[in-house]
């Protein structure tokens, strides 16, 4: 079955603002089952590209990219009361020059866990009226809670932990 690429993805974000612990322990789960995925990976498999996408790697440290680049300034934009969050690069170009292929996985690893370590401190035991702030997604145009962009970066950590699975599957 063809998957549905990530920019064609719709999101409804109607659940309560109390699941916000919840879903801050999805975020916080992200490294580890990342590294639990790629330790069934074999290093040489790690760096093949697969046509003209990025490498398993490559898409591990896409996430420490995105946590480190995008997704920290989003939550201060929020705890700052701001109207609009700050646009992401959607040509990637901080993964695509980052040489995540060039470095161990253990490395890649290890930046993983440190960007989403410093991304779930600035989340964990905020008030709960932050959770429910709202400010608008720069590409989807709508206005969203914190607790909607949390839910939002972890539906992006499982896009890419599927995509790794496949490449996997497709390798060997």
């Amino acid at each position: 079955m063809a998957r549905l690429n990530w920019f064609e993805r719709k999101f409804a974000f109607d659940f309560p603002v109390e699941l916000h612990p919840e879903i801050l322990e999805r975020l916080r789960g992200t490294p580890g089952r990342r590294a639990e995925r790629l330790d069934q990976v074999s290093d040489g498999l790690q760096t093949r590209r697969i046509a003209e996408g990025w490498s398993i790697r490559e898409h591990a440290g896409h996430i420490a990219d995105l946590d480190a680049g995008v997704f920290l300034s989003r939550v201060n934009a929020f705890l700052a009361g701001e109207a609009a969050m700050p646009a992401a690069d959607l040509t990637n170009a901080a993964t695509t020059s980052a040489g995540h292929n060039g470095r161990s996985m253990a490395e890649v690893l290890d930046a993983v866990s440190r960007a989403r370590r410093l991304l779930v401190t600035e989340l964990d035991g905020l008030d709960a009226e932050v959770y429910a702030r709202t400010a608008v997604h720069p590409r989807l145009g709508v206005p969203m809670r914190l607790v909607d962009t949390m839910f939002f970066i972890s539906e992006h950590d499982d896009h890419h932990l599927a995509t790794i699975t496949e490449m996997a599957r497709e390798l060997r």
